[in-house]
């Protein structure tokens, strides 16, 4: 009898913490470095049925609770019934965080912790923690946090169904996924912090503006989920500003992921559709909503 009662006392101990609704804070360790995130669980989560993630990884010095203010992604997962996730990177402390995304941020972070590890954990405690939809994780991020998306679906393609990248290239030599990941990304073309164009052609830049152009980055996407590289090319109706938006749509062909380009003329380094933009990073357009169209792109993928 006792030894039955110790048995049931042991599994349910055993048991991970449930979460519910609401916002929680959480703190894991990996590499013997304590690290936190943040999880947003929407009033429409049921624990019988499951439910898609989608990471939100925050810019170089900012850290998860600043994108959730900035990325007002909440609201959308609200809306649309998912759970969202923002981890913190690393660096000196405060909101001067950054993400090991590669061959950035470089001297901005001496740790060099591995950030892949990292968030693979970070899903291991969501997906332990509520009723998570495995075949539906899907990752976003500012800036550097756009690099680091690229860099987990590079090294992390068997557990990511799409990325949306937001005025975030490529930080890698190589772009080369064990399956080919659907991407959505967008850009300002007045972007002055990661240039549309690439980092300048001088030999005296800093170490830590090493990434690709967007062009570069986009077309490493498109060979590698093997699209038709001639897009399907429209213009965004505009209602809101004057701003430009184009729409490059690369065809998936057989493999189902394709890669759509948005790209907002005169942007600035901003979260489209997002009205908490600081006028210090540029022109921000409100004919688009990203965290609208990211959505959309994000329910049209699922791991097979």
């Amino acid at each position: 009898m006792i030894g039955s009662l110790l048995l049931i006392s042991a599994l349910f101990i055993a048991q991970p913490e449930s979460l519910g609704e609401g916002n929680h804070k959480r703190q894991i360790t990996v590499d013997d470095l304590k690290r936190l995130h943040w999880i947003h669980v929407p009033a429409k989560y049921d624990a019988k049925k499951a439910m898609p993630i989608v990471l939100a990884l925050h810019g170089a010095m900012m850290d998860a609770k600043m994108m959730e203010a900035f990325c007002q992604l909440n609201a959308t997962a609200d809306k649309h019934g998912f759970i969202v996730v923002y981890p913190n990177g690393t660096g000196p402390g405060g909101f001067l965080q950054t993400w090991n995304a590669g061959l950035f941020p470089g001297d901005l972070n001496k740790q060099k912790v591995d950030d892949v590890k990292y968030l693979a954990k970070v899903l291991d405690d969501v997906i332990g923690s509520l009723n998570v939809d495995t075949k539906r994780v899907y990752i976003t991020g500012l800036s550097n946090g756009g690099m680091m998306s690229y860099r987990l679906a590079a090294e992390m393609s068997e557990r990511i169904a799409a990325i949306a990248p937001v005025a975030g290239t490529m930080a890698i030599e190589k772009y080369e996924p064990k399956r080919p990941i659907p991407v959505v990304h967008f850009h300002g073309t007045k972007d002055t912090l990661v240039p549309y164009d690439g980092p300048p052609k001088k030999k005296d830049i800093p170490t830590f503006l090493k990434f690709r152009s967007v062009n570069d980055t986009i077309l490493a996407c498109v060979k590698a989920n093997g699209c038709d590289e001639k897009a399907t090319e429209s213009e965004v109706e505009s209602k809101a500003d004057k701003l430009r938006v184009t729409r490059k749509a690369y065809p998936a062909g057989r493999t189902g992921a394709d890669v759509i380009l948005y790209t907002i003329e005169t942007g600035g380094h901003t979260w489209p559709g997002n009205a908490f933009s600081p006028a210090f990073l540029g022109t921000n357009t409100s004919n688009i909503s990203a965290n609208e169209v990211m959505w959309e792109f994000f329910a049209r993928h699922a791991l097979k």
